[in-house]
């Protein structure tokens, strides 16, 4: 399918999605949302792509937020449909099988934040920004930002983010847990393309059920988490790739695996 502002792609099992709006800092509207979402369905229904990278055109933005011309428009209804879009796709996002990792190059503002942070972990180069600054427009959040920004940082952080607006650097990002690792603005992708192919190396079973296990786990008690874990290691045992990991341990070899769901 031919997207006009996303760049979708495929190599070697990995999925890369560039937001590619430049001129306008990559910002969010309603036609790259829904060309967003619809690369999404691609690839949850495409069983060769192992991992999703995300990251913005050009040097200076991941995602600069909403798009103000097309936000200005909006009267509370609109804003909620939009919100509710917004959220729709996010989760659809979060909602991969695949391990997905975002990429930010530049600024990644008010949406990019709540973009990037759905994503399971988040490499930034040196002159990448991040923050909420929708209270200098009289706005919140309305992407996730006010829940998954908190169960990221914590309360007091979050809080502190969103009340003052203010933008944070990639050091201070991953100070606070934010962002995993930093790299140079040139060495960004081929850094997140080494740790791309390296997940998509292993068993995509066991992939799945990690990633499962975990975020099912984030919002339940102890008892129950472990619970989800217990299941989802029985059921990798039932996987292929299971056999050819044990097997291959015992032998003294690197495994082979398939990456299939059998």
């Amino acid at each position: 399918m031919t997207y006009d502002n996303i760049i979708f792609e495929v190599e070697n099992g990995i999925a890369t999605i560039t937001f590619n709006r430049p001129k306008a800092l990559n910002a969010l509207n309603s036609n790259l949302l829904q060309e967003f979402s619809q690369a999404l369905d691609e690839i949850f229904g495409n069983d060769d792509i192992r991992i999703l990278i995300l990251t913005g055109a050009g040097e200076k933005s991941f995602v600069a937020g909403a798009d103000i011309t097309e936000l200005a428009t909006f009267d509370p209804l609109g804003a909620k449909s939009f919100a509710q879009k917004g959220h729709a796709t996010i989760n659809k996002l979060q909602a991969l099988p695949i391990p997905v990792i975002a990429a930010v190059n530049g600024f990644a503002l008010g949406g990019g934040t709540e973009m990037a942070i759905a994503c399971d972990f988040i490499y930034a180069s040196e002159k990448a920004s991040f923050g909420q600054p929708e209270i200098n427009l009289g706005l919140i959040p309305g992407f996730g930002g006010t829940q998954r920004l908190t169960r990221l940082i914590g309360k007091n952080r979050a809080k502190e983010i969103i009340f003052t607006g203010k933008m944070i650097s990639a050091a201070e990002a991953k100070e606070m847990g934010l962002v995993n690792k930093v790299f140079s603005q040139e060495a960004l992708m081929g850094e997140v393309t080494k740790i791309a192919k390296a997940m998509a190396s292993k068993g995509k079973v066991s992939l799945r059920a990690a990633k499962q296990a975990i975020n099912s786990g984030m919002d339940v008690d102890l008892t129950t988490g472990c619970m989800y874990e217990i299941d989802a290691f029985a059921l990798c045992m039932a996987s292929e790739d299971s056999k050819e990991g044990t097997t291959a341990f015992l032998e003294k070899r690197k495994p082979e695996f398939k990456g299939n769901l059998k």
